[in-house]
């Protein structure tokens, strides 16, 4: 097992609240945050970002003429940045690297921008700059004056995690102490909605039970996809920090042979292989609970709890997911996973899907290991370790 790497602060704006406390307070009822909205002559169940958030992300706009004409995918992510090196102890101006990415980047703003090109014939003057995925860690390192790389990126689903990797890589390679890394979403727009409907993955009715996202329920005769939005990070930093909420003990990576545009194999020979990776040097059986990528799909569930299965066989760890309750917000979906599996770590307590039919509760929890995976078949496994153990 290689130097742990220490997390010393992770911060997020979800559909689940602004701060840690409210987070943790709404992981711990059994209510989702999902809901039907309309989008255009559409309507689609969605998770969105809560009142008393919204007003935090419109006076963050107004604080500076720049920011005004910055997307919510690049405000989410400043908001979650501010929180996020506060709690670490950071000072602004100083030196960390940031590596902070996203599925879909600034998909509203560059559906308003392509919306006027259609009716004037013309482009925006800001229509470039403000969309470019790289938008969203260079304005994070201006707000927070850092001196250090910026890396955004996009790996669809995966993306959070794949920034993970990256802040481990450079950390373990001696070239940074410290790193803030995640993912932002805003995808809650017609176009993006429609664009998940046409994959036949979107949820499309309330079920008696009132869950519309039907993640981990490996009984379930349609898929359930719901979007959600928001933004994570985490502050990391080299070896065991005295402030740390959990270590990372290992990270794992795989991407496999594609079928077609969307689809892993059956039994998701990426899941397996990156899974094996982050457990390199480690007792499967001493892992207690998994969080699941789960989307909400029948084959992207089942392919999952597949690949765990050949993993760790007969005994399983306890599985949970958080897609029930806040949705998948892509890019920032992986870290907000995270979030909810230090939370877990940190409380001692296990958080089930209440209609799941898995039934295993730990005793206790001192280590978890994260999934996500992504269109492409590019799949991360990161393993967190209690500070207490």
């Amino acid at each position: 097992m290689q130097k742990p790497i220490s997390i010393t602060a992770i911060s997020s704006i979800s559909p689940l609240g602004i701060d840690s406390v409210s987070v943790w307070d709404n992981y711990l009822n059994s209510g989702h945050c999902i809901a039907e909205r309309a989008f255009g002559e559409d309507r689609a169940f969605v998770a969105s970002l809560s009142e008393e958030a919204r007003q935090l992300i419109a006076e963050l706009r107004n604080e500076d003429l720049k920011y005004r004409s910055l997307d919510d995918s690049v405000l989410f992510a400043l908001y979650a940045s501010r929180k996020a090196i506060a709690m670490a102890g950071w000072d602004r101006g100083s030196t960390f690297g940031i590596n902070i990415g996203s599925s879909r980047g600034a998909t509203g703003l560059f559906e308003t921008y392509h919306k006027d090109f259609l009716d004037r014939g013309k482009a925006h003057t800001l229509s470039s700059p403000t969309t470019t995925l790289g938008n969203i860690s260079s304005w994070i390192a201006h707000d927070l004056q850092s001196r250090g790389p910026e890396i955004s990126h996009s790996i669809t689903c995966a993306t959070a995690l794949h920034a993970v990797l990256n802040g481990v890589a450079w950390l373990r390679g001696g070239m940074s102490d410290k790193f803030l890394v995640g993912g932002s979403e805003a995808p809650l727009t017609s176009f993006t909605i429609a664009q998940m409907k046409a994959l036949k993955v979107y949820a499309r009715e309330m079920p008696d039970d009132g869950y519309p996202c039907r993640a981990l329920d490996m009984e379930k005769r349609l898929n359930s996809m719901v979007l959600g939005e928001g933004a994570a990070v985490a502050c990391l930093e080299t070896g065991k920090q005295d402030r740390a909420l959990a270590y990372i003990e290992g990270v794992g990576y795989a991407t496999e042979m594609l079928q077609h545009n969307t689809s892993i194999t059956e039994d998701a020979d990426c899941f397996q292989r990156s899974m094996r990776m982050a457990l390199s040097g480690v007792n499967p059986e001493e892992v207690d609970v998994v969080v699941m990528h789960a989307p909400g799909t029948i084959k992207g569930d089942a392919s999952e709890r597949n690949a765990i299965e050949k993993v760790f066989g007969e005994k399983l760890p306890a599985l949970t997911t958080n897609k029930w309750k806040i949705g998948h917000s892509f890019g920032a979906s992986g870290m907000l996973s995270m979030e909810f599996a230090v939370q877990m770590l940190q409380n001692d307590k296990f958080v089930k899907v209440p209609f799941s039919g898995e039934e295993k509760i730990p005793e206790n929890i001192q280590r978890i290991l994260v999934n996500a995976v992504g269109f492409g078949g590019n799949a991360v496994s990161i393993l967190l370790g209690s500070v207490d153990k």
